[in-house]
């Protein structure tokens, strides 16, 4: 058996996109991975993406919203720092210590999203399936 391997998801707010990355790798990797997700700048959790999870079946709205430096404060150990905000803003992201591997996938952020409610719950579904499919590519590169 291969030891559990600690996995961070990091966003400006961990208000929507790294939650939404935390919920479906803990239901895609089952015990292989273990799941979190912080912020640069904590903040609350976006209403938005506690519906479109819903909708499939994923309930994130008891999730914490936690602050990265927090995390780093506590001296917490990843093997992989995932940065799911825009380029500029994941710079951002500090360095954590030990050997995490740093991946960067580009996300839009929901917080900007314009237009009718209507409007702004299909844009951010499209987001979500944009970060399904990342995490299910993450998954599936890491079995042994």
């Amino acid at each position: 058996m291969t030891a559990q391997r600690a996995v961070l998801f990091v966003c400006i707010h961990n208000s929507a996109r790294s939650q939404i990355a935390e919920a479906f790798l803990r239901q895609m990797g089952g015990s292989r991975f273990e799941a979190a997700s912080a912020g640069i700048e904590a903040g609350r959790l976006n209403p938005l993406a506690v519906e479109i999870m819903r909708e499939i079946g994923i309930d994130i709205s008891g999730s914490p919203v936690r602050n990265v430096f927090d995390l780093l404060r506590q001296g917490k150990k990843f093997d992989y720092v995932i940065t799911v905000c825009d380029d500029s803003s994941g710079e951002r992201c500090p360095l954590f210590p030990g050997q995490a591997e740093r991946l960067h996938w580009p996300c839009d952020d929901p917080a900007k999203l314009t237009g009718s409610r209507e409007e702004q719950l299909e844009r951010i579904r499209l987001i979500r399936e944009q970060i399904r499919q990342r995490v299910a590519w993450f998954v599936e590169e890491r079995k042994l």
